[in-house]
C-alpha cells in the first residue's frame, strides 16, 4: 500500500463503466487528483462495446502507483445495479463513493466529506452540489441550502441528493441488500433503504462533482423516469405517505412533460390533485400553473 495517511480512514471509490471511451480516463484522473490519499479504487467495465477497456488499461500504472489498493475487472454486461453490487463486495473502506465513468470529482471532495462524516457520527452519508456539463460546452453549478433528509423526506421527493456527489458509510450499504436490480432508477431506492430504519442523509452547500448531461442520461427521458419513480414508490406501498408520494410523482411528471406538450400534462396534474388536494398549496403546483399559462411549447 502506498501513501497511507495515519488516522485517515480508507475510502472506497467505485467507477462502473459502460461505453464511455471518451470520458473514462478523465473520470479516473479526477480520483487520482484527490487531495485525500487513503483511497482504494474499484473499476468495473460492464461489457463495453467500444474501446473503454483499452482506455482504462492505459491508466493502470498511474492507478497502481497512486491508490492504497486498485482493482480493475471487465466481464460481460450485467447491468448497472449488478455491477455496483459486485463492486461493493470487494470494497474494504470505511466510506464508499460511487461515480459514473463520465462524471468528475472535485479534488477536495473526499477530504471534506470524510471530515464531515468523522465529525457527524449520526450521519449515514453526505452529498453536495453538482456542476452540470452540457454537450454544447455550457456549464451550470447547482447548489441548494445545507440540509438533512429522513426517509419521509426522500419518500415524498423532497430530497436533493445528486448521486455523483455521494459518500456513504460502507457498513450501512452492506446492511441493505445492495442496489435493487431490475429497477429503472438505481439511486433513489438505495437512499430509501439506507434511511428506512432511521438516520439521515446530509447535503452540504458545496459543489463536489461534475455531471455530464447528454443523450444517454436517463434524467432526460420523462416517461421512463415517471415509470421508474412509480416503481420505487410501489415498493414501499405499506408506508403511511404512500398516496401522497404517488401524487407528488404525478405532479412532478406534469411539470416535466408540459415543457414539450401542455395538453398531455393535464391528466397527470389532475391525478395528482385527486390523490392529494393539498398539493394546490405547493410551490410545485404554482410552478405548473405559471408555466402552463406563460411557457411557450413547440
Amino acid at each position: 500500500m502506498k501513501n497511507i495517511e495515519e488516522n485517515n480512514p480508507l475510502v472506497s471509490v467505485v467507477i462502473p463503466c459502460y461505453n464511455h471511451e471518451q470520458f473514462v480516463q478523465e473520470s479516473i484522473k479526477s480520483v487520482i487528483d484527490q487531495d485525500y490519499k487513503n483511497i482504494e479504487l474499484i473499476v468495473i467495465d460492464d461489457g463495453s462495446k467500444d474501446h473503454s477497456i483499452e482506455k482504462i488499461q492505459e491508466m493502470l500504472p498511474a492507478c497502481e502507483e497512486r491508490f492504497a489498493r486498485f482493482e480493475f475487472r471487465h466481464r460481460a454486461n450485467k447491468g448497472l445495479c449488478a455491477t455496483l453490487n459486485e463492486a461493493i463486495t470487494w470494497c474494504e473502506g470505511k466510506y464508499i463513493s460511487f461515480i459514473a465513468s463520465d462524471d468528475l470529482m472535485r479534488n477536495y471532495k473526499t477530504h471534506e466529506q470524510v471530515k464531515f462524516l468523522e465529525d457527524n457520527l449520526d450521519s449515514i452519508g453526505v452529498f453536495g452540489g453538482v456542476e452540470v456539463l452540457y454537450k454544447n460546452g455550457y456549464k451550470k453549478e447547482i447548489t441548494k441550502k445545507r440540509n438533512s433528509y429522513s426517509f419521509n423526506d426522500i419518500f415524498l421527493h423532497k430530497h436533493n441528493l445528486p448521486a455523483p456527489t455521494s459518500m456513504i458509510r460502507l457498513k450501512n450499504i452492506k446492511m441493505t441488500n445492495g442496489f435493487r436490480e431490475n429497477y429503472i432508477i438505481e439511486d433513489w431506492p438505495m437512499w430509501l433503504d439506507l434511511t428506512e430504519a432511521g438516520g439521515e442523509l446530509n447535503y452540504l452547500d458545496r459543489v463536489f462533482a461534475s455531471y455530464r448531461r447528454h443523450d444517454g442520461n436517463l434524467s432526460g427521458d420523462f416517461e421512463k423516469m415517471y415509470k421508474g419513480r412509480m416503481q420505487i414508490v410501489d415498493t414501499f406501498k405499506g408506508k403511511r405517505n404512500y398516496k401522497k408520494a404517488k401524487a407528488k410523482i404525478d405532479l412532478i411528471h406534469a411539470n416535466e412533460i408540459q415543457t414539450v406538450n401542455k395538453i398531455e400534462s393535464i391528466p397527470y396534474m389532475l391525478k395528482a390533485l385527486l390523490k392529494d388536494f393539498t398539493l394546490v398549496f405547493s410551490l410545485l403546483y404554482i410552478k405548473y400553473i405559471v408555466k402552463f399559462f406563460y411557457l411557450k411549447t413547440n
